[in-house]
């Protein structure tokens, strides 16, 4: 039958057939796959912490109500090691296609690079950043033994002492460890700093009187104040804080601008569609901004900081930039 059409007939015939197949049945079962809306399958969560841990919680509280959001599931991964980078380096070599996600510490998204001789990857590189989390005030205190109660009062006192004063701290290259070397670098100060393994034992050391202060985050101090155990110099953040209202900011005690605080944001790999960035940070913004989860949030010592991925993105290379240069005055290392 196509022999016996003209030429020109023949032309026409098949591209009324090309068009029919664009817009028949076969074409109807392949365009909404390759047209489905972001998210269309579980998303994956790597945690670079252990269970239990701050960033493991955050994204315990978090995940019901943002699968709820995007229709979901978010299953949380748990790969903890190497202060964040085992976790991290995991997302970044990730598909970027929005379905690996990552929380991040402080640690392994700003401080890492300089700590660490052999990074396995490149924060501002490899991955995309989402949104910020959430903060964690840390909280300077003394052991009432050394007679201090305010912050101009320890300044004095250590700079008539020079290494003589301890303070201990969560590890060294936390932002525990590192908020107290800023403080010495600002202060002009040389109290000796001492490691322990995580914010509570830090506390006890303080407590028991083992070391004379300590840098420590806010869900450690929870009742050791009131009773008269451990005398509270500042908060490091740079506003005072809801939960220990009466506590000065080490920035209005006596040390202008200073500002050290522990964090968690949420990143993805880097040359993730835009859409998809764009679809979990309003939907964990959002989430972020619910009262009761606030609520939650702070029942934990850490403090809601939802925000545009453009400044989270800033925010990192400015955490980084800070901390380079904090780490090398000191002469930080981590073995």
């Amino acid at each position: 039958m196509w022999r016996d059409r003209p030429p020109g007939r023949r032309a026409a015939l098949r591209a009324l057939a090309a068009a029919a197949l664009a817009t028949g049945p076969l074409a109807a079962g392949v365009r909404p796959a390759a047209a489905q809306a972001y998210p269309a399958r579980p998303i994956r969560l790597i945690v670079t912490f252990p269970p239990g841990g701050s960033s493991d919680v955050i994204g315990r509280i978090l995940a019901p109500r943002i699968e709820a959001r995007l229709g979901q599931p978010l299953v949380i991964d748990n790969r903890p090691g190497a202060g964040g980078n085992i976790g991290m380096d995991i997302v970044a070599k990730a598909a970027p296609d929005g379905y690996t996600l990552g929380i991040g510490a402080a640690g392994a998204l700003s401080v890492n690079p300089s700590l660490y001789p052999n990074m396995p990857y490149d924060t501002l590189r490899d991955l995309a950043p989402v949104t910020m989390l959430a903060g964690i005030p840390f909280v300077l205190v003394a052991n009432p033994r050394i007679g201090v109660k305010t912050l101009p009062e320890l300044v004095a006192l250590a700079k008539s002492r020079p290494g003589v004063l301890t303070v201990a701290h969560g590890g060294n290259g936390t932002a525990m460890h590192l908020s107290a070397e800023l403080f010495n670098q600002m202060a002009g100060l040389r109290i000796e700093t001492i490691p322990f393994r995580g914010s509570a034992p830090a506390m006890t050391a303080a407590v028991s009187g083992d070391t004379d202060l300590a840098v420590v985050d806010l869900a450690s101090v929870s009742g050791l104040t009131a009773g008269g155990q451990l005398v509270v110099l500042g908060v490091t953040t740079p506003a005072r804080v809801s939960s220990l209202r009466e506590a000065p900011t080490i920035a209005e005690a006596g040390l202008p601008g200073y500002e050290s605080v522990g964090w968690f944001g949420l990143v993805a790999p880097a040359r993730t569609p835009a859409a998809a960035v764009e679809a979990l940070n309003a939907a964990f913004t959002a989430v972020l901004r619910e009262p009761e989860i606030r609520a939650r949030l702070e029942s934990i010592g850490t403090v809601a900081q939802p925000g545009t991925a453009e400044d989270f993105a800033s925010f990192i290379r400015s955490e980084t930039a800070k901390w380079a240069g904090v780490i090398r005055a000191a002469g930080t290392k981590v073995e």
